[in-house]
């Protein structure tokens, strides 16, 4: 085998150590859960949006129906539009729509410098690289909980002055 061919063969067994290990596979796990999660809530943000938008816009046409009808069309709208925007209160939709997004985006660019051997992962070994990107996504990942936590809070019981 020629040179070439060794330094080919041990970087694939190297990237499959890579691919099995399991700071690795936190990585990829957590950037697909947080990627998700962000795309699901930026979905039901807009979903809600449009319909309060939708339901809004109708008010004034509301207005040219018969009486009757017109008092009953305008006040289950506003009523509608309340309880979308409770629904959207309660779950923050917009509010971990772009704090996901943008722990999705850390954990991708952590991603990149490791990939890289830049940054904090220059002039290390592998296991050393692992090490470090063990430590640095999880500080990432807890930073985000940390975040959540006090979103959740600060929605349930209110700002606390």
């Amino acid at each position: 085998m020629s040179n070439s061919n060794n330094q080919n063969y041990a970087k694939k067994i190297e990237n499959d150590c890579l691919v099995a290990h399991s700071s690795w596979v936190r990585l990829k796990d957590q950037c697909e859960w947080y990627d998700t999660k962000s795309m699901h809530c930026q979905k039901w943000y807009k979903r809600l949006k449009l319909m309060q938008i939708g339901l809004a816009s109708l008010i004034p046409i509301f207005s040219f129906a018969p009486p009757q009808y017109a008092k009953w069309l305008t006040a289950a709208s506003g009523g509608i539009i309340a309880l979308i925007e409770g629904v959207q209160q309660l779950n923050q939709y917009a509010v971990l729509w772009v704090s996901y997004r943008a722990t999705a985006e850390q954990l991708k660019h952590e991603k990149y410098l490791f990939l890289g051997e830049a940054g904090p992962y220059a002039g290390t070994s592998e296991n050393e690289r692992l090490v470090i990107l063990a430590e640095r996504v999880e500080g990432h990942v807890s930073v985000e909980h940390a975040k959540w936590f006090s979103e959740a809070a600060h929605a349930s019981f209110g700002h606390k002055s």
